[in-house]
């Protein structure tokens, strides 16, 4: 069963999550938050697989509840749920340690995947979030490091950038997971990406995906 803990500021939204987790058989809601520092504490005593994380709330900021997570409990995944006002922001929370970003408007079945494939161990980002991210890169003009990438390692960006999953890509290569996690360190390392998320955006930026 992979836990979640939803953070919103509006009840109304935190309530539709909620009846949208209770319709999946694999997904259990163990808390709600309306505040970042709420969902700080909230973290720490249930270490959820994965935190639904809203960027504006009153007080601590939803970037800041994310690096505070990210450092306290690093084993919950932090997933960004963003509005289309969000981009000063976006950025921010990729750094502070998210490890995905979705729309708002998402569909309720690329909400419940995006919920999977954070708690194994993916990143999931709307196309839309991943564009807004790469623009955002190229304004600050954070330029990822040269590198030196092998034709396999090339593949697996690719693949990364196109917003596959491990399984997907260890399918698609035939190779094993075990394997699939390790070309992506390898590329994460040779490309400067502190991150799954910034290597997908290395890959756009790059025209591999």
């Amino acid at each position: 069963m992979i836990s979640v803990l939803l953070v919103d500021d509006q009840a109304l939204v935190r309530a539709g999550l909620r009846m949208l987790c209770r319709s999946a058989g694999d997904i259990a809601v163990v808390g709600e938050a309306s505040a970042g520092a709420a969902a700080v504490r909230l973290t720490q005593d249930t270490k959820p697989d994965v935190v639904f994380m809203d960027l504006h709330m009153p007080g601590m900021d939803g970037i800041e509840a994310t690096r505070a997570i990210t450092a306290s409990v690093p084993v919950s995944r932090v997933v960004v749920l963003t509005t289309f006002d969000d981009d000063d922001h976006l950025y921010p929370a990729l750094q502070a340690g998210a490890c995905g970003f979705l729309a708002k408007d998402a569909s309720p079945p690329q909400l419940l995947q995006a919920i999977r494939q954070a708690a194994a161990g993916d990143s999931p980002f709307s196309p839309d979030v991943l564009r807004r991210l790469v623009n955002r890169a190229l304004a600050e003009r954070q330029e990822p490091t040269e590198n030196d990438l092998t034709p396999r390692e090339r593949e697996v960006v690719a693949l990364v950038g196109s917003g596959s999953t491990n399984q997907e890509i260890a399918d698609a290569m035939h190779v094993g997971i075990t394997a699939v996690k390790s070309y992506i360190a390898t590329a994460m390392t040779k490309t400067g990406s502190r991150n799954r998320v910034l290597l997908a955006v290395f890959a756009v930026r790059h025209g591999l995906a």
